[in-house]
């Protein structure tokens, strides 16, 4: 696939859905950031689509016009695509995981979450981009919609919760989009610090407010902290869809599992 500037993507930008939550902001979110990529089969008339942020991969078209190998840009992804992508995708990598995911917004207002003493809950500054980058390498997911730490700090999208210095908790706009800003949120693995996490999302969500937008949230059906998480923040299920977790390239065609 042949990677196309954002300047060259005017006519094609109607591909994908305007003011959607969740994942449908992933669009918006590069255009508005350029954080992100587009690829598209051919540079004329394309027939298939693809934008691409982070870890994420937005796949729309005619899987006709691709060959496996063609994918091979989107190895160790999470694609979202139709249905009738599915056997390109498992034939394109050496392993398909299709993953449940749900789509959360934010209906009600939810208590404030208890702060304890010695805590500093703040919007991040350009200052604190070290402080994202020493992460534990679990949590650097959080600003790889933004292209790096730094981008994330400088962006004044974030907030986190400090102890004695160091960040526990991290809450963001994890996609930017017109209407929703789709957040994410992680903490250290500590019990007596994960309330962190629900105070760096209230204090994120009061700032969508003031932008006009709606927060949203996406996890994954397994993930029962974040949907508790998501719950307690006043967030309530709003639709379901899947994507695909792929590996590497495969060497020759396989099958998808599962």
């Amino acid at each position: 696939m042949i990677n196309l500037p954002s300047h060259r993507l005017p006519g094609l930008v109607r591909w994908f859905p305007v003011g959607a939550p969740g994942s449908g902001a992933l669009t918006e979110h590069v255009l508005t950031t350029d954080a992100g990529r587009w690829w598209v089969d051919r540079v004329i008339q394309p027939r298939v689509i693809a934008a691409e942020c982070g870890d994420h991969v937005l796949l729309l078209g005619d899987p006709q016009a691709l060959t496996p190998q063609d994918l091979a840009h989107f190895a160790h992804r999470y694609i979202e695509a139709p249905g009738r992508f599915r056997p390109l995708i498992g034939s394109a990598f050496d392993r398909v995981v299709p993953w449940q995911r749900t789509v959360y917004v934010k209906r009600t207002t939810a208590p404030a979450a208890p702060r304890p003493r010695g805590i500093t809950l703040r919007r991040l500054t350009a200052q604190d981009a070290r402080a994202l980058s020493t992460l534990p390498p679990a949590m650097h997911r959080i600003h790889r919609t933004w292209g790096g730490p730094d981008a994330l700090a400088r962006s004044g999208y974030a907030w986190a919760a400090f102890r004695n210095g160091r960040m526990v908790a991290l809450a963001c706009t994890y996609f930017l989009g017109t209407a929703y800003e789709d957040i994410a949120c992680v903490s250290v693995p500590d019990p007596r610090l994960q309330h962190l996490a629900l105070a760096c999302v209230d204090a994120l969500c009061s700032d969508i407010a003031t932008r006009r937008r709606t927060p949203s949230w996406t996890c994954s059906a397994g993930n029962r902290a974040g949907r508790l998480l998501a719950s307690s923040a006043g967030f309530r299920a709003e639709r379901e869809y899947g994507h695909y977790a792929v590996g590497a390239p495969a060497a020759t065609g396989r099958t998808a599992a599962g």
